[in-house]
């Protein structure tokens, strides 16, 4: 049976594609609890929804089908017996410290039609919801203050994250952060069950020990992919993904693993750089000598580690079997510049197109040097979307490329 999935290059012609439109999750945020979310700070939902809107629309004037996560789930759920499951699943993954809250929480999402309960589930569960509570145990107490008996999901917009294709598969991601894997479990019960979606092959699964994050993961051609080693995926998950992909089945023949430094502004290898045409690559300069490269590949059965000698574009250009590889500088050769639109995702490009991008407005200098370079570039606002650190690659996350 031919899959669904067809993603076996960054800059393929999209045709395809996932999004999840903000919702009220971003009116949970609340300034004491911004790191427990991992946001810094708090987009305001209207302008955040119509900057949403612009995107999605910008992908359907080039061509693109965009489909919704929280929509696709839904489907997948209408599956007999399933909309008891997620939930059960659900709450088992919650983190609810208030005893005997499990059944009321369980009870209030089961209540509502699916794309409803969906929805709750993302927004989170506040303690008003449910009504006034009897105090019988110490953490009643104790965790009184603190409003919410399910935390949201602010960071779902992101659909890149919680699980990412390589050819015709998917990979569930298994997230670093707590805060975000129940994000993961959209992912899970779609390729479970969605009618379409449900054979698709899996080389990654959410309960697997150590993490990867999509984020991570760049699909330079059908026979190579990059995996960034960062604050969010570990070497282990990146080797052992290598080992499932290099397997004669996908196509894959190599992974490049790059160490980047674990910080939060680089929290993944594509919000230091993406793909814009099959040899011209968006980069922070900053980054480029502290990379390290590895090449892993199959010998004998077994994961072969080697690390890399040349410059990364180089290694780019070898690898992808190209004439040059061009590693165009975000903002040029500003510092200032550089890193401020480095911290506004200017490395952080969606490629709908070989030569042909969508990127934020408001790095400015950095889109004008792509096209510079030849590449066309459509411009979205982006004033409240960039406030939770991640760009355009970061919002999508690819289902069929050309």
């Amino acid at each position: 049976m031919d899959s669904p999935i067809q993603v076996k290059s960054e800059v393929g012609r999209l045709k395809r594609v996932l999004l999840h439109r903000p919702g009220q999750e971003l009116e949970n945020l609340m300034p004491e609890y911004l790191s427990r979310q991992l946001f810094e700070d708090i987009p305001y939902l209207v302008h955040a929804r119509e900057e949403h809107d612009r995107f999605a629309e910008t992908l359907r004037e080039c061509g693109v089908q965009v489909d919704y996560l929280l929509d696709l789930t839904a489907e997948a759920v209408h599956e007999t017996g399933v909309k008891a499951r997620i939930v059960d699943d659900f709450v088992a993954e919650a983190g609810i410290s208030a005893r005997g809250a499990e059944d009321a929480v369980r009870a209030y999402l089961l209540e509502m039609p699916v794309p409803q309960m969906l929805a709750a589930m993302v927004r989170g569960v506040r303690k008003n919801e449910l009504g006034k509570r009897e105090r019988r145990h110490l953490v009643d107490y104790i965790d009184d203050a603190y409003p919410f008996y399910v935390d949201p999901m602010p960071n779902l917009y992101f659909t890149r994250d919680p699980f990412f294709m390589v050819g015709g598969g998917v990979c569930i991601s298994s997230m670093a952060n707590r805060v975000r894997a129940r994000e993961t479990l959209f992912g899970s019960y779609l390729f479970a069950f969605h009618p379409v979606y449900r054979n698709t092959p899996v080389w990654h699964q959410r309960s697997d020990p150590f993490p990867i994050e999509g984020g991570d993961v760049l699909v330079l051609s059908d026979k190579v992919i990059a995996a960034g080693i960062s604050q969010r995926t570990n070497p282990n998950a990146v080797e052992e993904l290598a080992d499932r992909l290099i397997d004669g089945e996908t196509g894959i023949e190599r992974v490049l693993a790059i160490d980047i430094p674990k910080v939060r502004s680089y929290m993944h290898l594509d919000t230091v750089m993406t793909m814009v045409d099959r040899n011209k690559f968006t980069i922070h300069p900053s980054i480029l000598p502290r990379l390290k490269v590895f090449s892993l590949v199959k010998k004998n059965g077994k994961i072969s580690v080697e690390p890399e000698r040349h410059k990364l574009a180089d290694v780019f250009r070898e690898a992808l079997q190209q004439d040059r590889v061009d590693m165009i500088e975000c903002g040029g050769g500003s510092a200032i510049d550089a890193a401020r639109e480095q911290w506004n995702d200017g490395t952080n490009t969606l490629a709908v197109a070989p030569g042909e991008v969508i990127a934020f407005s408001r790095n400015y200098v950095t889109n004008g040097i792509l096209r510079d370079h030849g590449v066309r570039v459509h411009e979205i606002p982006s004033a409240e979307l960039s406030r939770g650190r991640g760009g355009p690659r970061c919002m999508s996350m690819p289902l069929w490329r050309e």
